[in-house]
């Protein structure tokens, strides 16, 4: 392990969905305005392999990286915060964990000893931290521990966390997130969960080195204090975190509270560099200060969860920010959308974006979205299934193929203009057909694609099932629809567009995944601009 790397835990207690990805970015961004390499890995203690084959309801967004892993929507947080690539390394589950063990007791790897939770579990989480230290290159890796302390099934990761305490000295910290409750009848801030969360970390052996206190109102000092005396840390390490207007001024708020600086003192790195977050804050006047507001319709089948879409409406952000606007989303259920009140609800959007998802369920709403999109002129972005739809509606109602469909909606169309691919066909593991990850496309020189990405191969992040099926090509062609994008390995179609419109575009893949605060993704930009112009 290279030696001079220093590892940051950051463990939750009181309650879930404190922020714990929100906070760990966040310090992560403001060693990263130092000057240092940073990066950060979630530990999640859940037994599914990966977030692939979870319900969005139940999990959220499944992100995906360059490497084809599907992870948790917090490595989402972190990209778009450092503006560094994530891969299969930062996401680690208990499934992954287990089954990597399994295996290797399968191969005889343990020698007959009896395969245990400590040390055969512990020595493997273990193992996957110090994976991204061992690369050489980062000076600090963050972990965040997923879930909250006393849960059963984080009980290996915080023992994991207490050996490494343990080994590696000076060169691991604990942060630990609480929540202070304030009792509207007494009018105060209450400490006491914050101590039995303590308390108990206690009992697993970790005392941490920072205790962050996410609050309402503010902390003042002789809470600071109290808190500190009871949990046995320093008080100038009993850092505020108080409700932001948006996740990104979180980076701000905890430059002012010293968060990083403490971090380095505790980790014991004398040198303090100058921070430089120009760039940020230049992002956060944008966006405090827009000029405009834009109404876009995303429309979509999860829309009662928002975490299913949180990196599309954190592109909107991004690009909204570049255009001086505001974006204000309006989530539209693509199962309330039929063609008698298409008009009554779509009226007053500047833009209609088409979601991604999977299976059959506000197909045929989404797919009269694209039509009102299109016969009205507004700019329309698809991404992923949106793409396919506008590929159906086209067939439909311009091609004249009235039942033109996806077969993964409708095995049984005559006209399967979306559709598997011949050496899928066969295959029944829900996982072994998606095409994951980053893929190539080569663009056309003079489409509306070729202007906005400005060049001929690009590279994106790609999470599905069913392609344009390319039997259908020359007639798409003849009818006006440009297929601007086409992987060049595959031949598969990666873009569609309508050059007659003010703005028609469909992507196979998610551009959405790849936008950050310092590189808003391009689509999004010039889709926004249109919006504006609309």
């Amino acid at each position: 392990m290279s030696s001079n790397t220093k590892y940051i835990f950051v463990t939750g207690g009181v309650t879930s969905s404190l922020g714990k990805g929100i906070i760990s970015a966040s310090l992560a961004k403001l060693l990263q305005a130092r000057g240092f390499t940073v990066t950060i890995q979630k530990l999640d203690p859940y037994i599914n392999i990966d977030p692939g084959t979870l319900n969005p309801y139940e999990h959220g967004e499944c992100y995906v990286t360059d490497d084809g892993a599907e992870t948790d929507l917090d490595l989402g947080h972190y990209e778009r915060f450092l503006n560094v690539r994530t891969s299969q390394a930062n996401n680690v589950t208990t499934g992954r964990i287990y089954q990597s063990v399994i295996e290797k007791e399968r191969k005889g790897e343990f020698l007959g000893k009896t395969v245990q939770v400590i040390p055969h579990i512990t020595d493997e989480i273990k193992n996957r931290i110090k994976l991204l230290g061992k690369t050489g290159q980062y000076q600090f890796v963050i972990t965040e521990i997923g879930g909250t302390v006393g849960d059963i099934e984080s009980l290996p990761y915080i023992e994991a966390v207490r050996q490494l305490k343990w080994e590696l000295g000076d060169n691991c910290i604990v942060i630990h997130l609480t929540l202070l409750p304030y009792l509207a009848t007494s009018g105060e801030l209450k400490t006491k969960p914050t101590q039995h969360s303590v308390k108990l970390l206690l009992e697993y052996g970790i005392q941490p080195d920072i205790l962050v206190c996410r609050s309402e109102y503010p902390v003042s000092k002789d809470i600071r204090k109290k808190i500190a005396l009871f949990c046995n840390v320093s008080t100038d390490a009993v850092i505020e975190s108080l409700d932001a207007s948006t996740i990104y001024e979180v980076p701000v708020l905890m430059q002012a509270e010293k968060l990083d600086e403490i971090v380095l003192k505790k980790l014991k790195v004398n040198e303090l560099p100058e921070i430089h977050l120009e760039k940020w804050t230049e992002f956060l006047n944008r966006f405090h200060n827009p000029k405009k507001t834009l109404n876009i319709g995303l429309i979509g089948k999860y829309v009662e969860l928002k975490e299913s879409y949180k990196s599309i409406a954190e592109a909107f952000i991004h690009a909204g920010a570049v255009n001086d606007c505001s974006v204000r989303i309006d989530w539209i259920h693509s199962e309330s959308i039929d063609e008698n009140n298409v008009n009554e609800k779509l009226k007053g959007l500047d833009g209609i974006l088409v979601a991604p998802g999977f299976g059959n369920r506000g197909i045929e709403g989404k797919v009269h979205a694209i039509k009102y999109a299109r016969e009205k002129n507004i700019p329309f972005l698809g991404i992923c299934l949106g793409m396919q739809c506008a590929v159906i509606e086209y067939a439909r109602n311009v091609l004249g193929l009235k039942d033109a469909h996806s077969r993964e909606m409708n095995p049984a169309t005559n006209s399967p203009v979306i559709d598997l691919l011949e050496n899928q066909k066969n295959i029944s593991h829900m996982g072994g057909t998606m095409r994951l990850g980053a893929y190539p496309c080569r663009i056309e020189e003079g489409t509306l694609a070729h202007k906005i990405y400005g060049k001929s191969d690009i590279s994106e992040r790609h999470r599905h099932r069913y392609e344009f099926n390319n039997e259908y090509t020359k007639r798409f062609k003849e009818a006006g629809m440009v297929l601007s994008g086409i992987n060049p390995d595959a031949g598969l179609v990666e873009i569609v567009e309508i050059p007659t419109h003010r703005f028609f575009m469909g992507v196979q893949f998610h551009p959405e995944y790849k936008s950050t605060v310092e590189n808003p993704h391009p689509l999004f930009v010039n889709f926004i601009n249109a919006a504006l112009k609309n």
